[in-house]
């Protein structure tokens, strides 16, 4: 089986390399040509636009973005009339209603879609460690489950394509909401004076205790949010896409929209790039630390 990569970021390029490492063939593609160059050298074919990955490829596998991103790179005129025959793996974080629809598109085209978006980061993805998140027919999922524990031991088969994207917009739902709630109770035991290692030690032993909470910590302490597993501005682009997911659904949101507002004000710092929890400078600025 022939394969096909786009959308080499942060998370993509590792991917693409695990499936080079497993010794699949593969022809990557990314609007920024020097992204490419590190998979080119461990074995990779680059191609010159997405339309010829899709033509080389049997199976292409999509950690783009957003829905935008995947329709103009998938979706356009040209790409649409090689899509039959072809199988297209979503892994990225979008709406339900958006996998579903590119879905049909991609069928009306004569090919076949799956989702498969994940949960983890970088670390996770280069041991192969992910969490896998699929959403197909069962006949799908039993066809690529092998191609999929390139990146875990265990995909999870999750149900309908939909029911996998809304999993994944469940669980990403918490990222925000607990770096912030974990930002502010760090910040106040700060500024009013608490021993910080005392303060983790009761954390650790109670129920409200989450392990990302110690995983960030050091950055938060010395505010040192480069080399980011994770960039703020894509928890911002998350988290629009859960808010305007849970209005849709009669959901209150207030809780998030609040988040919302102080990721907003991380990105008005300049910490689009930088590590999510980079959202703890937005909730106590460096001028107002107090040692």
């Amino acid at each position: 089986m022939k394969l096909g990569f786009l959308g080499i970021g942060l998370m993509g390029q590792p991917m693409a390399l695990r499936l080079l490492q497993a010794n699949y063939e593969v022809t990557v593609y990314n609007r920024t040509k020097s992204k490419l160059q590190p998979l080119s050298e461990a074995g990779a074919k680059t191609a010159d636009s997405s339309c010829q990955v899709i033509q080389e490829a049997d199976c292409i596998i999509l950690m783009l973005t957003d829905a935008s991103a995947i329709r103009e790179s998938i979706l356009s005129d040209e790409a649409k009339s090689h899509l039959a025959n072809r199988t297209i793996i979503q892994m990225g974080t979008i709406a339900t209603t958006e996998s579903q629809s590119i879905r049909d598109e991609v069928v009306a085209a004569g090919g076949e879609y799956l989702e498969a978006p994940v949960l983890g980061s970088i670390p996770q993805t280069k041991t192969g460690d992910l969490i896998v998140m699929v959403g197909s027919t069962k006949e799908q999922f039993a066809k690529y489950t092998e191609l999929l524990k390139c990146y875990s031991p265990e995909p999870m088969y999750i149900g309908e394509v939909g029911t996998a994207a809304a999993m994944k917009l469940a669980l990403n739902q918490l990222i925000p909401s607990l770096i912030s709630t974990f930002s502010l109770s760090l910040s106040l035991v700060q500024h009013l004076g608490v021993d910080v290692e005392q303060f983790m030690e009761l954390l650790r032993q109670s129920v409200i205790y989450a392990p990302t909470f110690d995983r960030k910590l050091p950055r938060m302490l010395d505010r040192n949010f480069t080399n980011p597993n994770f960039p703020t501005k894509h928890l911002l682009k998350d988290t629009n896409l859960i808010i305007n997911q849970a209005k849709e659904l009669g959901l209150n949101t207030s809780h998030l929209e609040g988040v919302k507002q102080v990721i907003e004000k991380a990105l008005t710092m300049g910490l689009d790039d930088l590590d999510y929890s980079s959202i703890y400078s937005a909730i106590n600025p460096p001028e107002e630390k107090h040692n």
